[in-house]
């Protein structure tokens, strides 16, 4: 029987994560009326661009990082999830602050979300191998 207390804090992650990136997604609509780019453009001012690609590729990661998140919680260790979590919430918001102020800024941000979705992914496949042969 699984004890679902032990999972709170994916749980609470996944939520954080999701906040963030509602938060990242009213940020283009603020700089569409900042920088005069109207729905349902995507380009334009390079500032806008910067703060929209932020969001698209926040929604990007988010696809490989809530499963993987999830799976290394289930078969590997919840407490390692919940780090590795927190760790890749913070380089997201490296990676936004970095990538709003010029592009070239962004990349810190993306190492540090790309080791992480790395370490949950492989950390994941390894968790189910065990399991599947019962180890």
């Amino acid at each position: 029987m699984i004890d679902i207390k032990q999972f709170q804090g994916a749980g609470l992650v996944t939520i954080l994560s999701l906040i963030l990136f509602y938060i990242l997604s009213v940020n283009v609509g603020i700089a569409r009326a900042k920088y005069k780019v109207p729905a349902p453009q995507i380009t334009g001012d390079e500032n806008f661009e910067r703060v929209f690609r932020v969001q698209q590729n926040t929604l990007e990661q988010l696809i490989i990082f809530i499963p993987a998140l999830w799976t290394f919680s289930l078969f590997v260790n919840a407490i390692a999830a919940n780090i590795l979590g927190g760790i890749w919430i913070v380089g997201r918001i490296i990676y936004a602050w970095g990538y709003y102020a010029e592009a070239g800024k962004r990349g810190l941000g993306f190492a540090i979300n790309s080791l992480v979705a790395i370490a949950l992914l492989i950390g994941s496949l390894i968790g189910i191998g065990k399991s599947l042969l019962n180890l």
